[in-house]
């Protein structure tokens, strides 16, 4: 009667097996399948006839042998079981994703679980794979990331240029003046501006205005390194912190900039606008009592560029 019993069970279990919305398949330690449920049948297009006594390799050759044994040997051995999550891998077995709210995804991520089944003497000749579709969960999470990244390009971004706003370089000068008076390491900054700006706007309106600033942005920004930190300090006058470089270093590339920018044309109705611009250099060897002092070396620098008769580069000390 007991036997009986055992055999009704394992009849009611394999047709919920077959109900789950979850992909079920057990493997025997040759790696053969020996349950594979209606999930599994419809995700993979293989029925179910032509996958049991199969090997669970051949029927998915992108699973990486050596990572599925291991993963395998370690529940069969421990007896306890083990996970995978989409954040680390994406999926275990890559079926194609038919959920129509997430169509655009390729395939469907998956979180897996690896459960060791035990005999009834107690020892586990089998190893049941349960795999989760989660690829709402992982789209809604990629969604809500490439949001929060977009919020936080925006709250440290100028919109104009696209640039680094006053808040962010800033606050970099800071980390860098922290790391100069710990570990002594170099830092130069650029002040520029545009020179004679109120006359291009004046002249020409702010929407040509708008535009020679956008271009000056662009050429800075070409030219410098991707460590370096170009941000617009406000209205026309911009800032280039250049970490690990000293003035010697931070006039060259001051020069570079002023020549580019003496070299670009910006037309309105037919007429050519010229711009050039002044620039400042200030550097960390000299005692600052904090990152603001360096702001205002560059900026004396700059203004000597502008009395000395602007479309020039100055360096403090």
């Amino acid at each position: 009667m007991s036997a009986q019993i055992e055999i009704n069970e394992l009849h009611w279990l394999l047709a919920i097996t077959q109900s789950i919305d979850v992909g079920v398949v057990v493997l025997d330690r040759n790696y053969q399948v020996q349950v594979w449920n209606s999930f599994m049948e419809n995700r993979s297009g293989v029925p179910s006839r032509d996958a049991l006594n199969h090997s669970f390799f051949a029927l998915f050759p992108e699973v990486s042998d050596s990572w599925f044994r291991k993963k395998v040997e370690s529940v069969a051995t421990l007896g306890t079981p083990a996970f995978t999550v989409w954040e680390q891998r994406p999926y275990l077995v890559k079926f194609k994703n038919y959920q129509p709210i997430t169509a655009q995804e390729e395939f469907m991520y998956q979180n897996t679980t690896f459960l060791p089944l035990r005999s009834v003497t107690s020892e586990i000749n089998h190893i049941c794979v349960v795999i989760y579709d989660v690829t709402d969960v992982a789209v809604n999470r990629r969604q809500l990331q490439s949001s929060n990244l977009q919020l936080q390009e925006l709250s440290s971004t100028d919109r104009l240029t696209g640039l680094y706003n006053r808040g962010h370089w800033e606050e970099s000068l800071k980390l860098e003046f922290a790391r100069h008076s710990r570990y002594g390491h170099a830092a130069a900054l650029i002040m520029f501006d545009i020179d004679h700006f109120k006359r291009v706007n004046d002249t020409y309106g702010h929407p040509v205005g708008d535009v020679v600033i956008q271009r000056v942005a662009s050429v800075a920004k070409a030219l410098v390194r991707d460590a370096d930190i170009v941000g617009r300090y406000g209205g026309e006058e911009f800032a280039i912190l250049l970490p690990g470089t000293d003035k010697a270093g931070g006039r060259i590339l001051a020069e570079r900039i002023r020549a580019a920018i003496e070299a670009e044309e910006v037309f309105h109705g037919g007429a050519r606008i010229p711009f050039t611009i002044s620039l400042g250099v200030a550097d960390l060897n000299s005692p600052a009592k904090d990152y603001k002092e360096l702001i205002e070396w560059a900026d004396q620098a700059l203004y000597a560029s502008k009395k000395g008769g602007r479309n020039q580069v100055s360096v403090h000390g």
